[in-house]
């Protein structure tokens, strides 16, 4: 059966979250109220994203991706009178509408094409799979040889952007199945405090004052935290497609602008005649592009951190969390004008894409969390901050922890509005979606 999901309906927001206790919850926005439950019988669930047109939600687990309807408003008319949401398990329009299996492992990233012609994945198989919707087949496979912990879509283009295990980001085109540009970025010595970390005008953002709550002191004279490559968690790209970012699992952030174009260089194993080449055949930055356009901190001799020439131009890297946390997931605002990083220290910090300037720290600890004692910068696992999404309009950010909690702030006073209780374990995954629909 060919499920259709070009098909427009206008609902009001869709809010959804999962986690490690297997289910999935839809949530009233302003009430709090769980308003339906959908159990995902495979594993823990590592990703959630809702179709554009708000019909569809695709729940990513190992190794299987589930694709549900979300119910009209008529649907909830009992669990929004007062019903029991739980009781509703067993619901036919609770069991997924498609299952998409092909990945071999963890799938830890998904998302639809703006105009739901597609959904992509990325998995710890090391592959991305393109999937049209029409089918429970795959249409397309990249293998990018190493765990894919994140994948983008270029908005304007049919380009994705992966950042893997191996410290690598790669940009991918659809319509060849060829990566055709691909950097390893090095954070290098960055400010070990990351309220210290600066943008291109040299200027420290000023601290934060929940950030002493949150890390520890960094000892005075261990001014810098000396880092190489290490695995890309997340990568964005902005709706405009003028801002790259790719972010580490220790928390180095590197920016750059793609809005140059493509690079004319061959795809990687390729060689081309006119570009030095390393031993093992892979090729490095042309002689007739300015090295600094490869990436932050290239070499002037060929290295094995850019194997292929990249016109992405870098704009800043810095360091968002402090060392010993991990940075989790981020994402860029629909306004291009934040970025949001999540990590286990227990926040989630907003970033100000004009400056790179910290702008806010949304801490969990003492926001319902009543495990508020830290250790180490990587803070207690029950204060995790392992996912955010933005609202349309990029004023409201809800965000899911390991305390069982997703949280929805005003960013425009850095305050919890709302909390969502009723998870049994870790939240790990948050979608929504309150767009108007055509």
């Amino acid at each position: 059966k060919a499920y259709n999901l070009c098909t427009t309906i206008t609902m009001s927001v869709v809010l959804a979250t999962a986690g490690y206790d297997h289910k999935i919850r839809f949530w009233e926005a302003p009430s709090g109220r769980c308003s339906r439950i959908i159990k995902f019988p495979d594993s823990p669930v590592h990703r959630l994203e809702i179709s554009p047109d708000k019909q569809f939600i695709a729940a990513a687990g190992n190794p299987v991706i589930r694709v549900y309807e979300v119910v009209p408003d008529h649907h909830q008319h009992h669990a929004q009178h007062g019903g029991d949401a739980s009781s509703h398990h067993h619901n036919p329009h609770h069991q997924a509408v498609l299952t998409l299996e092909g990945h071999a492992g963890n799938v830890t990233s998904i998302g639809f094409q703006k105009d739901g012609r597609y959904l992509y994945s990325g998995s710890e198989d090391g592959t991305i799979k393109v999937w049209d919707l029409r089918n429970p087949n795959f249409t397309r496979s990249l293998n990018v040889g190493a765990a894919v912990n994140s994948v983008a879509l270029r908005a304007d283009r049919d380009e994705f952007i992966s950042g893997d295990q191996d410290g690598y980001v790669k940009i991918w085109d659809l319509a060849s199945g060829k990566c055709i540009n691909e950097l390893r970025p090095c954070a290098g010595n960055l400010p070990a405090d990351a309220s210290a970390a600066t943008a291109t005008n040299g200027t420290p953002p000023q601290p934060h004052p929940t950030l002493s709550s949150a890390i520890p002191k960094i000892p005075q004279q261990r001014h810098f935290f000396s880092e190489g490559s290490a695995p890309i968690q997340a990568v964005d790209i902005s709706e405009d497609s003028r801002t790259l970012v790719a972010i580490s699992n220790h928390g180095a952030v590197f920016v750059w602008d793609p809005s140059v174009g493509r690079a004319p260089t061959p795809s990687l194993g390729e060689e081309n005649p006119a570009t030095p080449s390393m031993p093992d055949g892979t090729s490095t930055v042309p002689p007739q592009v300015d090295p600094v356009l490869a990436g932050i901190n290239a070499p002037s001799q060929p290295s094995l951190d850019i194997v292929a020439a990249s016109l992405l131009t870098p704009i800043t890297k810095f360091r968002a969390h402090a060392p010993g946390s991990y940075c989790l997931h981020g994402k860029i605002a629909p306004d291009c004008r934040h970025l949001v990083t999540c990590s286990s220290d227990g926040t989630a910090r907003l970033w100000d894409t004009a400056t790179w300037e910290l702008q806010s720290t949304l801490s969990t600890i003492g926001n319902g969390n009543h495990n508020q004692h830290h250790q180490n910068g990587g803070g207690n696992s029950s204060s995790w901050v392992w996912d955010a999404a933005f609202c349309a309009d990029s004023t409201y950010l809800v965000t899911s922890s390991s305390d069982r909690i997703a949280r929805l702030w005003n960013l425009r006073s850095g305050e919890v509005v709302r909390q969502y209780h009723g998870h049994e374990s870790a939240v790990t995954a948050v979608a929504l979606n309150d767009s108007n629909v055509i």
